[in-house]
């Protein structure tokens, strides 16, 4: 499989030549009091199937991204999220999908999880011990471990 980019500028991208529209993603970094937080598998049948992820998915036409991170895991964990704080924007040039990835620490939801995609989950500290870890994630677990370390 074809190990994507990150960029930190999507117009870089176009000046290389590449037109593909920009998908907008909201992600949830669902975060335990503890400092744990929520990973989960990507389904059979979706690109980088079995690599694990945060919970989240694409921004649909009309909503707001927090709009579309409080549908996504009502779909797919069955939780309503609480509290949730923008915190970190990342561009991922995927070989399926050029992404903007619009990150959200998630400290407060309510329900029990249920994985609704017949996905894996498993909460995890640092170091992470579980993989294949999707690339997009990646920069997720280097921002976490900056912070433990301040």
């Amino acid at each position: 499989m074809t190990t994507p980019n990150l960029i930190a500028d999507p117009d870089q991208l176009r000046q290389g030549g590449n037109d593909r529209p920009l998908v907008e993603v909201a992600v949830g970094v669902l975060m335990q009091s503890d400092g744990s937080f929520l990973l989960t598998s990507r389904p059979l049948g979706k690109p980088y199937a079995g690599y694990w992820e945060f919970p989240g998915g694409k921004v649909e036409a009309g909503e707001t991204i927090e709009e579309a991170l409080r549908r996504e895991l009502s779909e797919e964990l069955g939780v309503t999220m609480g509290k949730a704080l923008a915190w970190k924007v990342e561009v991922v040039d995927y070989p399926h999908a050029l992404v903007r990835l619009h990150f959200f620490k998630v400290t407060q939801w309510s329900g029990e999880l249920q994985m609704r995609e017949q996905q894996s989950f498993a909460w995890s500290g640092l170091p992470v011990g579980v993989s294949p870890i999707l690339p997009g994630a990646l920069p997720v677990l280097e921002w976490l471990e900056q912070e433990r370390k301040h």
